[in-house]
């Protein structure tokens, strides 16, 4: 296997974990506004509350690592990336400086207010919704060069079924991910009436997120047929995605086995997610970079691999350390201490 295929098949664990811990984090922070709006944030507020204390300030650090990497590992990247995602990018990031600042103040200042709690809950969603046009914009066809300057077609991009249903995959994968994580969570607590609630959330957001799903899937076909194909050669990764979903979604709905649910639920984005990678290569971006000639030299990349994977394996046992001394701690889970 050639370094370039290993940095990349690294660089795509590290995707798939912030799209992981991240989608639980944003999704409690917009589950914690509607139950403060809905007078329902005495049954899971605390609930939330204990499982964003430790973790919140982490969750990022996939991200961080990804983007080193892909930058290290293609330089291409920044160049056509960074010139036309300037604008998406520049939002996100003020989007996640505001969701740090007002966690901060809603957690840990003297005063609560539904203004910071909206702010933190409404960014939860605002952010996935804007990094997602990079998966949009790697399909081809809209990025415009003019000799050496690289521009976003913003008219194609805003007016493309295929960019709407990306974000709208994006945004309900937040929150069902979210909701059969913290339904997890709940039952781990022993605390039934927030378990009764995240269930309700968790089942009803299967819906959206299984039929958006199928949308870009169909939409991706009529705009890429190349990869569209590629994916359908893999049909059985995409079907172990659907069975996972549906073992997952048996087990909520019977009110059995929630941990094991959630591993379902994470097996069932692992499956599709290289699924969708595996029928992306070896673009990067279709049609100007590729894995194979945008890669640096042979013994940066190579040192670069040595390097993700000591972090990749630093950084995992560091997360079941957190996980282990905090989250499924008998008594931090219940709130006894």
């Amino acid at each position: 296997m050639s370094y370039e295929l290993i940095g990349i098949t690294v660089l795509w664990l590290f995707l798939y974990g912030y799209l992981i811990i991240a989608s639980i984090d944003f999704g409690a922070g917009f589950f914690a506004f509607y139950a403060r709006l809905t007078k329902q944030d005495h049954l899971i507020n605390r609930l939330i509350s204990r499982y964003l204390s430790p973790v919140w300030e982490i969750t990022n650090v996939f991200f961080v690592f990804f983007y080193i990497g892909i930058v290290g590992f293609f330089p291409d990247t920044a160049y056509y990336y960074g010139s036309a995602l300037l604008v998406p990018a520049s939002i996100a990031v003020i989007l996640l400086a505001i969701r740090g600042s007002f966690y901060a103040f809603e957690n840990y200042g003297s005063k609560k207010s539904l203004v910071y709690l909206f702010l933190y809950g409404a960014t939860g969603l605002l952010i996935p919704a804007s990094l997602s046009v990079a998966l949009t914009m790697s399909e081809g066809g809209f990025i415009v060069k003019q000799g050496e300057t690289v521009s976003l077609d913003y008219w194609e991009l805003f007016t493309n079924p295929l960019s709407w249903s990306i974000v709208g995959l994006a945004i309900v994968s937040v929150l069902f991910i979210s909701g059969t994580f913290l339904t997890f969570y709940a039952s781990r607590a022993e605390d039934h009436a927030a378990l009764k609630l995240m269930r309700n959330y968790a089942l009803f957001w299967s819906t959206p997120t299984i039929i958006l799903a199928l949308t870009a899937f169909i939409y991706l076909g009529q705009h890429n047929e190349r990869h569209f194909q590629n994916m359908m050669d893999l049909w059985w990764l995409l079907g172990l995605s659907v069975a996972f979903f549906m073992i997952a979604m048996w087990l909520i709905y019977n009110g059995r086995r929630y941990g094991l649910a959630f591993i379902c639920v994470m097996l069932q984005f692992f499956t599709a997610f290289f699924a969708y990678g595996i029928g992306h290569y070896p673009y990067i971006l279709d049609p100007y970079i590729t894995v194979q000639s945008s890669a640096t030299t042979p013994a940066m990349g190579f040192a670069l691999v040595a390097a993700f994977i000591g972090g990749l394996f630093l950084l995992i046992p560091s997360l079941i350390l957190v996980f282990k001394l905090f989250l499924f701690d008998a008594d931090y889970v219940k709130g006894k201490k």
